[in-house]
C-alpha cells in the first residue's frame, strides 16, 4: 500500500461522499479503532522489554503494538496530521489498557457492543445515504488502516487546514463518484435492455 496521501485519501473520499455518511464515520470509526485496540489489550505481552523500559498502561501487548504502528505510518503519510494525532492515538491506548485492567470482563462486553453497533452504524450510512458499498469490500487492508486518518483529515479540513488540498480532492472525487453512477447506470440500463430483449424472444 502505498502512503501517498492524496492518492489515500482520494481512495477512500470516493466511498465517502455523502456528508451524512462521512458524519457517521466521523463518529463510529475512532469508536471501532479505540475498542478494537481495547481488545487487543487483553493479549499477553508479545515482545520481551526489560521492566524498567515498560511504561505504565502501555505495555507490549496486541493493542499498543498496533496503535504505535498505525501512529508511526500516518506521522509517515503526513507529518503534521499524523503528529497532532499521535498523543491522541497513544493517550487513547493508554485509557484503554487502563480500562480493561481496571474493569476486565465490563470493559471488553462495553467494547464489544460499541464495537458492533459501530459497524452496523456505518453500513447503514453506505445503504442509506451513500448509495455505494463500504470501502473494505474492495480493498479490506487499506480500508482499515485509512479511515481513522481519513476522518482525522477530514476534522483538519473542516478547521481550514491545507485548503488546497481539500479542494484538490473534492474535485478529484467527484470525478470518481461521477464514474462510479454512471457505471451504475449504465449498468442498471443494461440490465433492463437484456430483459427487454428475452420478453421479445418469449
Amino acid at each position: 500500500m502505498s502512503l501517498n496521501l492524496e492518492k489515500q485519501l482520494l481512495f477512500y473520499g470516493s466511498y465517502h461522499h455523502n456528508p451524512a455518511n462521512v458524519a457517521i464515520h466521523i463518529v463510529c470509526v475512532p469508536l471501532i479503532l479505540m475498542t478494537a485496540i481495547l481488545l487487543g489489550t487483553n493479549t499477553p505481552p508479545l515482545i520481551p522489554v526489560p521492566e524498567a523500559f515498560v511504561v505504565k498502561n502501555l505495555g507490549p501487548n496486541f493493542g499498543t503494538i498496533a496503535a504505535f504502528l498505525y501512529t508511526t505510518l500516518y506521522v509517515l503519510m503526513e507529518p503534521v496530521a499524523g503528529g497532532i494525532l499521535a498523543p491522541l492515538l497513544i493517550g487513547g491506548t493508554a485509557l484503554a489498557n487502563h480500562l480493561s485492567v481496571t474493569y476486565g470482563a465490563t470493559a471488553v462486553y462495553w467494547a464489544i457492543g460499541l464495537h458492533v453497533f459501530s459497524w452496523i452504524a456505518q453500513f447503514v450510512g453506505h445503504g442509506l445515504f451513500e448509495g455505494r458499498a463500504p470501502a473494505l469490500l474492495d480493498n479490506l487492508v487499506q480500508a482499515l488502516f485509512l479511515a481513522p486518518f481519513f476522518v482525522w483529515m477530514e476534522v483538519l479540513f473542516f478547521l481550514g487546514y491545507r485548503p488546497e488540498l481539500k479542494a484538490r480532492l473534492d474535485k478529484a472525487i467527484e470525478v470518481e463518484v461521477r464514474k462510479f453512477n454512471e457505471s451504475k447506470d449504465g449498468g442498471k440500463a443494461g440490465n433492463g435492455a437484456a430483459r427487454g430483449s428475452t420478453q421479445e424472444l418469449k
